[in-house]
């Protein structure tokens, strides 16, 4: 049996969406119903045996990313909205499928399809953990931030850097905007392309694409200077980082 979950906080269209499962597949064991992202990120943190996921993209207390982006789950996701303009962002949190209200059937039968080819390719060729491992690999290219009320799709190739003020996370654009990071530095690190993204220091991660270039800094220490104008951060690399920035810098 396929083990799945459901995330959506209307019930007409979680019944419809049953609905159409059961149509189209006859293996598929829907283990619960979760409807908020409080109370899916309750229930995922538990790490329960899932082989796929369900999830509305708009809940009642947020966008469903914010679950995938607190948990750390192993489960390919097929995201379910009424709105295509979440679509891209879909792919940076395990999705593997994207399909609109009201979901269609062939639409649905065709991300069952998908699903399983995936699996079946994994299972021939290597572990089928590796199909987590081969969604999870394909690296962000956005990140969920906040101005105000208003969640925004920040491409992350147009940050210039994540720091950090009076314990809050702030992402700086390329026009000099500041947005609510809702991560720790940390999580950032884990998740953001190395190629592209350095952690300075305890205070800052700075994006490759944006640095003008570095000087010496008392001695034995690197001071970082940016493209932004204007910019109101002296970012020092420490003694001990200073070579791991150096061979970052010419690897590029």
């Amino acid at each position: 049996m396929l083990n799945t979950i459901i995330i959506e906080d209307e019930k007409p269209a979680f019944e419809s969406l049953v609905s159409t499962l059961s149509d189209v597949a006859t293996d598929v064991n829907i283990v619960t119903r979760l409807s908020s992202v409080k109370e899916s990120i309750s229930y995922l943190s538990r790490q329960p045996s899932l082989d796929l996921i369900f999830s509305d993209v708009q809940l009642g207390d947020g966008l469903s990313f914010d679950i995938f982006s607190h948990v750390n789950i192993r489960t390919p996701v097929i995201f379910i909205t009424g709105y295509d303009n979440f679509m891209m962002n879909a792919f940076e949190y395990n999705g593997i499928d994207y399909l609109l209200k009201p979901v269609d059937r062939n639409d649905l039968l065709k991300a069952l399809v998908k699903y399983r080819m995936l699996e079946r390719h994994f299972s021939d060729h290597q572990p089928f953990n590796n199909l987590v491992q081969y969604v999870n690999d394909h690296k962000k290219k956005r990140l969920i931030v906040r101005k105000g009320l208003e969640n925004i799709a920040l491409r992350l190739e147009e940050v210039v850097l994540f720091f950090t003020e009076n314990k809050i996370v702030y992402a700086m654009d390329r026009l000099g905007k500041k947005y609510l990071a809702d991560h720790t530095l940390s999580e950032l690190e884990e998740t953001l392309d190395q190629e592209s993204f350095f952690r300075a220091n305890r205070q800052y991660i700075i994006n490759i694409n944006y640095i003008r270039g570095f000087k010496a800094f008392e001695k034995v220490k690197l001071q970082v200077e940016l493209t932004l104008p204007e910019l109101n951060h002296s970012i020092i690399i420490s003694q001990e980082m200073a070579p791991q920035f150096r061979d970052w810098m010419h690897k590029a």
